[in-house]
């Protein structure tokens, strides 16, 4: 088989998304943006204190849905600045 069949036969296949748990009573998901740069980051904020947990950066539409996939999350994510 040439390489290049090999690499074709690859692009088909899917790499699974780990399924992860967040705690839904103390955690919301949300999306911080930084106004200057535009950059985006996915993560939890804590409802009590406020405080924001990274966990990932969103460069494109498809890495939004990676982050809701890999939580399981269908509501809309608000977005902080």
């Amino acid at each position: 088989m040439k390489r290049g069949r090999v690499f074709r036969l690859f692009m088909f296949f899917k790499k699974k998304i780990e399924k992860k748990e967040y705690d839904k009573s103390t955690k919301k998901p949300v999306i911080k943006a930084s106004i200057c740069t535009g950059e985006q980051v996915a993560g939890f904020k804590d409802i009590s204190t406020g405080v924001f947990e990274d966990v990932m950066l969103i460069k494109t539409p498809e890495d939004l849905a990676v982050f809701k996939e890999m939580y399981d999350i269908k509501e809309e994510i608000e977005k902080i600045y």
